[in-house]
């Protein structure tokens, strides 16, 4: 038989089929075979198979969202920077054996499903996943309590801080409307007396010294009275000076808080289920941390490496006598001693073992200090 002609139907089909993979949508995810035209992908028998639509739709959504929680986490990104990266791998699901037609139309449904939040802008569809694992819910509870906990206590310090002032502003009135004037005598021959009580009608020295004598004590009396209220009203007004100090230096520490926490060498565990029960509670290296929120983990067990986020994991405390690094608030970055555990209030004590305030004993929450590697 005689080799087909150059410009015969034949041989241009076969040149095409030998260049590889043509348009993505004349591709059978069944059969696994390029069709040539769309003549030809519409005789393909499992094309008429609802039922392999279906399931070729869950398992492009099941990886695509898995793709789009591991890689980029809680975080806002363009729908085709995901997609770029899911075709990238040779052994995925097409979209055109799914029932969406377009990228576009896919990015609608999950906003409509409510598994993302989508928003379309001048550049393009963004996406951002929405975590509905119930670990990754109460630790956003538990901050959400915090958060609110802290404003509480701002609330109170303002309101301490406005009552100091009222008193403060209410004693200074007080003063301006009391007027102290001289004593005079209008004449030089007018006597000054002073009634005393019955006993000052009985005339003669003795009652005059009496008299004298006695406003002596009254005077002292009155002028010890005067120096234990002035002494009082100083100590009050030191403590409440205290007070307020005290509070904003716990503010600033409150305001040295931030929403990260990662650092290396310390050991965490992965609580996400998403990556299969392989992974799930087991416990991790930090080995490097990117962009504050996400970081290289080799899990102890198997020594294999993943990229995740600080959200799928959570930190790890070790037995007393151990060492611990402080991850958050003012004690950032110094090592420590694990000394007790305060389960009623969620925090530990610990000594610190680095920097200038160096065994100081702290209390810290179990969420800001992990065990050392």
């Amino acid at each position: 038989m005689g080799k087909a002609d150059f410009l015969s139907p034949k041989a241009i089909s076969n040149r095409i089929k030998s260049k590889g993979l043509q348009k993505l949508r004349w591709y059978c995810q069944m059969c696994q075979k390029q069709c040539r035209d769309e003549c030809v992908y519409c005789r393909c028998w499992c094309f008429k198979l609802m039922c392999v639509c279906c399931l070729e739709s869950h398992q492009f959504k099941s990886d695509f969202l898995e793709l789009l929680s591991r890689r980029f986490g809680t975080k806002r990104v363009h729908n085709n920077i995901v997609y770029n990266e899911y075709i990238s791998h040779r052994e995925h699901v097409h979209m055109n054996s799914t029932q969406w037609e377009t990228l576009t139309d896919f990015t609608k449904w999950l906003g409509r499903e409510g598994l993302c939040k989508v928003d379309e802008t001048p550049k393009g569809w963004y996406i951002q996943y929405i975590d509905r694992d119930p670990e990754t819910i109460r630790r956003q509870e538990e901050q959400a309590r915090k958060k609110k906990q802290d404003l509480d206590d701002e609330e109170r310090t303002a309101k301490f801080i406005e009552e100091q002032v009222r008193r403060g502003r209410d004693g200074k009135e007080t003063e301006e409307t009391s007027v102290f004037t001289e004593l005079k005598r209008e004449s030089e021959e007018e006597k000054v007396a002073f009634n005393l009580g019955a006993s000052s009608s009985v005339a003669g020295p003795s009652s005059s010294v009496l008299g004298a004598s006695a406003l002596k004590a009254a005077s002292s009396s009155v002028k010890r009275k005067d120096t234990s209220s002035d002494a009082r009203g100083e100590k009050k007004k030191k403590s409440a000076l205290e007070e307020i100090i005290e509070m904003e230096e716990k503010k600033k520490q409150k305001s040295v808080r931030t929403d990260y926490w990662l650092q290396p060498n310390i050991i965490v565990k992965v609580i996400t289920k998403k990556l299969g029960e392989k992974y799930h509670k087991k416990k991790a290296v930090v080995m490097e941390v990117r962009d504050k929120y996400g970081a290289v983990v080799k899990m102890i067990d198997s020594g294999d490496k993943l990229k995740l986020d600080q959200n799928h994991l959570e930190t790890v405390i070790p037995a007393p006598g151990k060492r611990v690094l402080i991850l958050n608030d003012q004690y950032r970055d110094l090592e420590a001693v694990l000394e007790g555990i305060d389960e009623k209030n969620f925090s530990a004590t610990l000594t610190l073992d680095s920097g200038q305030q160096k065994g100081k004993r702290v209390d810290v929450a179990y969420e800001d200090f992990s065990k050392l590697a």
